[in-house]
């Protein structure tokens, strides 16, 4: 493999402003590393040294992904402790100003991290637009929020007063998935620059160009040297290194839960280290028998949106579907054929609403929870087991393009599709007669993390929602996001929350200062 320089591939990428563009780059990008403020040349060019990232939609490689050995992850991590003192002691406003810069230059270049973004992961490019749109909000969000900062004050009458005073926590490990890569991973270094940490960040090594992109904006932002690192490759090396370091006091990841359980094992001798975990779902949307038509379509909407978007490859899509029995049988034929003409698969047209889901091995891991769907007993409304990867013609088998999948008839309490986190555009449909048994059911899972509830009835709003077990419940809405708002699951499905208030729990220390009253002061 002959390597080229790292200024020669960002010339290359920030080139294509267009979604053709991309897909017609001569060579895969050549992707490094970027420690201490700058881009590190390649150490080596063996097959183990870098992964193959390929396009979704063609099969094709669209990059080489370093897949970083841990001496030069430690080189990440000296770069991170020894920025530290310097950047924590810097005034609010100074880092402000950097975030907000970093933020403007992402303005800039929203079109081509967007088409990036699409190409990379597979999602649509109306959706790749959007969570542009948030990278830059977390940024900015976070740099303004650290100028209106408050801090509790006590008095003791005649005793003491007493205040809090934060400090930051220190180096943070920061580990993002492939789902939203941009959106997730600027949603981790926003909030620890702000709070004065510095960070060693790895996305995943199925998703890294925008993270690649977001390193140079970084660079042109004029960041001091290793207050952000960002070092590529998976979990096994990479990411266990990361860790298990005892010179980074904390980390925030998203990811599965399996992941997450073996985060937890690995530090569990460090006490004082941070983690916060935002892991996987099996979320529940239930559909109450409340309201006429307009309800109906209303609803059907939403459940669609709700299950679909991004190919269903979203911590917080729903994927468990019930419905009240009295109007089941019109809501699912309705929903059927809402999902059948708005989330078609169009191999053709990067602008339509489905996309192919991340890679082969997931497209796999799909088209088995398929299988095993129709082996459970299950009748496919919509869908059914796609062909093997290659099987099809075209740009459609060389893809991963996944049809939108609706199951009936599965058994809530046995079967595994229903308890599972698939991560793909496959949902369940599932009948209930009481407001207590869709409780139960919504309820019965081992994950946490989101739900969502269809009703106009106030009552059955208040009881219904105050007892589902998710970190976040959405009532007649999906996916709105106040960012001062907690976001983290319940159960399986995470420890921690961050957003405002709750991310400067995660990455700054909290003391409490008690003052004495001296006499005669």
């Amino acid at each position: 493999m002959s390597s080229i320089s790292s200024e020669d591939t960002l010339k290359q990428a920030w080139a294509a402003n267009t979604f053709s563009d991309a897909n017609s780059v001569s060579a895969p990008l050549e992707l490094a590393n970027f420690v201490a403020g700058a881009f590190l040349p390649r150490t080596a060019s063996s097959p183990d040294s870098w992964t193959e990232s390929r396009n979704p939609r063609n099969d094709t490689v669209i990059a080489l992904v370093p897949s970083t050995a841990a001496p030069e992850v430690e080189r990440a991590i000296d770069a991170a402790v020894a920025a530290f003192p310097a950047w924590s002691a810097l005034p609010c406003q100074t880092r402000s100003k950097y975030l907000l810069r970093v933020a403007e230059i992402m303005k800039g270049r929203k079109q081509i991290l967007a088409v990036w973004e699409s190409v990379d992961q597979g999602k649509t490019l109306v959706r790749a637009r959007m969570e542009v749109d948030r990278a830059i909000a977390n940024f900015e969000y976070f740099a303004t929020y650290i100028l209106h900062e408050w801090h509790a004050m006590r008095q003791i009458d005649g005793v003491a007063l007493t205040y809090e005073h934060r400090s930051p926590k220190g180096p943070f490990v920061l580990i993002s998935p492939w789902n939203l890569p941009l959106y997730l991973l600027t949603w981790k270094i926003a909030p620890a620059l702000a709070f004065g940490c510095t960070a060693v960040a790895k996305p995943s090594e199925l998703t890294s160009i925008t993270a690649f992109l977001l390193a140079d904006i970084i660079r042109e932002a004029g960041l001091p040297p290793g207050v952000i690192n960002i070092v590529f490759g998976g979990g096994p090396v990479t990411g266990e290194t990361l860790v298990k370091s005892p010179r980074m006091k904390g980390i925030s990841f998203t990811g599965g839960t399996v992941t997450g359980t073996h985060i937890q094992q690995v530090c569990a001798g460090t006490v004082g280290k941070k983690l916060s975990l935002e892991l996987g779902g099996k979320n529940p949307l239930i559909v109450f028998d409340q309201g006429g038509k307009d309800v109906m379509q209303f609803n059907v909407e939403l459940t669609a949106r709700a299950a679909m978007e991004n190919q269903g490859e979203i911590c917080l899509a729903a994927s468990r579907i019930y419905v009240q029995s009295t109007i089941y049988a019109p809501f699912v034929r309705a929903l059927v054929s809402h999902i059948a003409l708005t989330y078609a698969v169009d191999p053709s047209n990067p602008e339509a609403k489905l996309g192919p889901v991340v890679s082969g091995a997931h497209f796999d891991k799909v088209r088995s929870y398929i299988q095993l769907a129709k082996d459970e007993g299950g009748t496919f409304a919509l869908g059914g087991v796609p062909e093997i990867l290659g099987a099809g013609e075209g740009e459609r088998g060389r893809g991963y393009w996944v049809d939108p999948t609706v199951v009936e008839g599965l058994d809530p309490k046995s079967s595994r599709v229903m308890r599972e986190e698939i991560f793909g555009p496959v949902i369940t449909v599932t009948p209930f007669q009481t407001e207590s048994e869709a409780i139960a059911l919504a309820n019965d899972n081992p994950h946490g993390l989101a739900a969502v509830l269809l009703a106009r009835d106030v009552g059955t709003i208040r009881r219904v929602s105050e007892q589902l077990e998710a970190g976040m419940v959405w009532v007649n809405c999906w996916m709105v996001r106040e960012l001062s708002t907690p976001f983290g699951g319940m159960k399986s499905s995470g420890v921690g929350r961050e957003g405002g208030d709750y991310s400067r729990d995660v990455f700054t220390d909290v003391r409490t200062v008690h003052l004495g009253d001296l006499p005669g002061l």
